[in-house]
Formats: structure tokens, C-alpha cells, sequence
């Protein structure tokens, strides 16, 4: 129930309400315990308009929200760092987007833990370069039949082949437009081999898989193609680090959606504090899996 509607069911004041909520969360969930945490994930939140962002670090291991700091990037992380110094733990694992603001951070004031690069968003990131790629061709087009043929493909290049409509004619109209287009074929047939670099069975393989992946797309000849094979090739441990420890940002997608629907059904928060302490207290874990 929001808290309105706890106080109209008491028939006291809204604030009575929201104080007593504020006092019970920031006794439970206001100093989780971390000195047993062994694998983070890490990864920011726009929470308002004008760009409001939090950055979450959420326990893997059992689901918890155990860190909420304010804006994004490393200085948002600072008082999280602090407190798992003070609490002596050991972290193991963690699990970030390929940002430099993470690296460093990570780099930083995780050194022994095993940086895990989430392959979600390295799929992301390849499938906006695609997206932007096949707008360029379209623009690039040389006859309106051709353009006719790249219009509205964009969705149909980013699902997986067993997802397309046949009802609809998708694999057909996706077939004619990477026919008529090689370096759009060649793209295409590329991101479906991307997936491919975190589904071999041991890392050795992984890497084999990696080096063919990036040797294949220098030679497309492409320059998106050949500056993402770039950026992988910078982030191919971090990448790679998922054979150790198979572990993703995927988790606090969900808590970023119980988050939303919080925030939605309470018509925004004025008090970011309280907020906070709702994020924290999402899950109902107790207190003693917290860490």
C-alpha cells in the first residue's frame, strides 16, 4: 500500500505515516552489514528528470540492495568504499558496465576482486553502433528502392533469429535488406556471433572464440566495425573474467524495475533520503544475509 492510503485507512496524517516507515527502514536497513559480501554488481539509475541518477551496488548472492549513493560515476561510490574498508571485506567478484569511471574505481579500491565486464551491455553497446551504422547506409542509399528496403529494419537487425515473426514476414524482409547490403550482412552476421564469446565452455575456448570474432571484424574493412573490435579487444579481460566468475549487472535490471513501479506508484519522491531508504529495504532479506 502507498502511504496514503495507510493513512486514510488509519484516518491519521500522511507525514504520520511516512515518519514511522522512515524510522522502521532506517533501523533496518540504514548500515548493512558488508563484511561478508563476496560479489557485487554495480550500475546507476536515472530516477527523475534532468538526468537524476543513483548508483546501486547490489549483493549477487542474495538479491540485496546494500549501497545507494547519489549521481553517478566514482565519486558517488566513495562513502560505499569507505564503509567496506571499515567492515573489512573481501570482495571476490564484480560486475560493471565497461565505463572508465568503473574501471577506475574498481582499479582503485577493489584490486583483488575479479572485474567482470557485464556481456548484456557489451551486446547493448554493439547494437546501438549497428542501429547508428544502419541509418548511415540508409541515408547513404543510392535509389529510393533500396532505402525502401533498409526502412524498418532497425528492430529486425537487433532481435535474435529465433524471435523473428514469420506472420509478419520478418525474416523475409530481413533477408531481402542484408542481400541487398553486404557490409550490413557482415554486421549483422557479426552481432550474432558476438553472443557467441560467453556461451564457450571454458575461457580458453572463450578466448580463441574472441581473438576469431575481432580478427574477422578488422577485416570487414568497416570503421565501426573495426573501432568496436578496438574497444573489445581493451576490455577483453574484463570480458573474458566471465568464465571465472559468471556474474552480471542482469540482477539489478530487476531492482531498477521494482524501483520504477515504487517511484510511480507513490508519484515521485520529494525526499531523496527516504527514497533511498525504500531502495534499501526492497528486498526483505534478513538481516543477517544482508552481507
Amino acid at each position: 500500500m502507498t502511504i496514503q492510503d495507510v493513512a486514510d485507512h488509519l484516518q491519521v496524517g500522511w507525514d504520520t505515516i511516512k515518519e514511522i516507515q522512515a524510522k522502521n527502514l532506517l533501523r533496518r536497513f540504514s548500515k548493512p552489514k558488508l563484511h561478508k559480501l563476496k560479489q557485487i554488481a554495480i550500475d546507476e539509475i536515472n530516477v527523475g528528470k534532468g538526468h537524476h541518477y543513483l548508483t546501486i551496488v547490489l549483493n549477487l548472492l542474495t538479491g540485496a540492495v546494500v549501497f545507494v549513493g547519489d549521481g553517478k560515476g566514482v565519486k558517488s561510490l566513495e562513502i560505499f568504499f569507505k564503509r567496506l574498508r571499515r567492515a573489512h571485506a573481501k570482495i571476490e567478484a564484480v560486475a560493471t558496465d565497461m565505463s572508465q569511471a568503473y574501471i577506475r574505481a574498481v582499479r582503485d579500491n577493489l584490486s583483488k576482486a575479479v572485474h567482470v565486464f557485464d556481456h548484456f551491455h557489451g551486446i547493448k553497446l554493439f547494437n546501438d553502433k549497428l542501429s547508428a551504422f544502419r541509418r548511415q547506409l540508409y541515408h547513404e542509399a543510392s535509389s529510393d528502392h533500396e532505402r525502401l528496403i533498409l526502412k524498418g529494419t532497425r528492430w529486425l537487425l537487433l532481435k535474435n533469429p529465433e524471435n523473428l515473426d514469420e506472420d509478419r514476414n520478418e525474416l523475409d524482409r530481413l533477408r531481402q535488406a542484408l542481400l541487398l547490403n553486404q557490409p550490413l550482412a557482415i554486421a549483422y552476421y557479426l552481432k550474432e556471433d558476438l553472443r557467441q564469446i560467453w556461451s564457450q565452455p571454458d575461457k580458453r575456448t572463450a578466448r580463441r572464440v574472441l581473438l576469431d570474432w575481432l580478427a574477422r571484424a578488422r577485416a570487414s574493412g568497416i570503421p565501426m566495425l573495426e573501432k568496436f573490435a578496438d574497444t573489445l579487444e581493451e576490455h577483453q579481460e574484463g570480458v573474458l573474467n566471465y568464465y571465472d566468475f559468471p556474474i552480471s549487472t542482469g540482477p539489478l535490471e530487476g531492482t531498477n524495475n521494482k524501483i520504477q513501479l515504487m517511484k510511480r506508484q507513490a508519484y515521485g519522491f520529494r525526499d531523496y533520503e527516504f527514497f533511498k531508504l525504500k531502495i534499501l529495504g526492497l528486498h526483505e532479506t534478513k538481516r543477517a544475509l544482508v552481507g
